[in-house]
């Protein structure tokens, strides 16, 4: 397994322990991301790691491998069935050679493996404080990954990109001390999340 997959997976694992968390009645919630409620977002999650991983293996599918996928009366339980499909197709030898198909990703591009997994890496990182907030919990994750991630981070288109409706990210918040070691924080400032949601 590639560095890069194995810190998805860990992000991956960091998300599960929130989303395991998470109760039936809960699934109403506002979530950082404002379209969305809890449920909503968590539908997003599990639909995005099934398209990943058929992107992943090769596969050059239409936005219907990559639609929500509402995770019922057993969220933890549904999300890990996708979390696992995930780490298989990325731990796949030939994963990072592939290019991979995003039809979702700026109107459907061939990306790079490792630039593609990139994408899911800061998502699910993004997602799982998205998720604790929401339940009103903390979330954390070593350094080493938040060091890995800030610079995914800042790669992330800004401009127009960002204040579109159905933006993944809104524009970036300024840094209190932005020469500092990778911080959640940072990270979440760099794409547009308040760590003081819902201030």
């Amino acid at each position: 397994m590639s560095d890069l997959a194995e810190l998805d997976r860990r992000a991956l694992h960091v998300a599960q322990k929130v989303v395991d968390r998470v109760t039936v009645d809960q699934l109403s919630l506002p979530t950082p991301c404002s379209a969305w409620d809890l449920g909503q977002l968590l539908a997003h999650m599990t639909g995005q790691n099934h398209g990943f991983a058929a992107a992943a293996r090769g596969e050059r599918t239409d936005s219907s491998a990559w639609v929500d996928r509402p995770v019922g009366a057993e969220p933890g339980k549904v999300f890990a069935a996708s979390a696992a499909e995930i780490v298989a197709a990325f731990a796949d030898a030939g994963a990072l050679e592939r290019e991979w198909w995003l039809p979702e990703v700026r109107g459907g591009q061939s990306f790079p493996g490792a630039e593609a997994m990139g994408f899911h890496f800061v998502d699910y990182v993004v997602h799982a404080w998205d998720v604790a907030a929401a339940i009103g919990v903390t979330v954390e994750f070593d350094a080493d990954l938040l060091t890995a991630v800030l610079p995914i981070a800042e790669a992330v288109p800004g401009g127009t990109a960002r204040t579109r409706p159905g933006a993944s990210f809104a524009p970036a918040l300024s840094l209190d001390r932005p020469d500092e070691p990778a911080t959640l924080d940072q990270v979440l400032r760099v794409l547009g999340r308040s760590p003081n949601w819902p201030k």
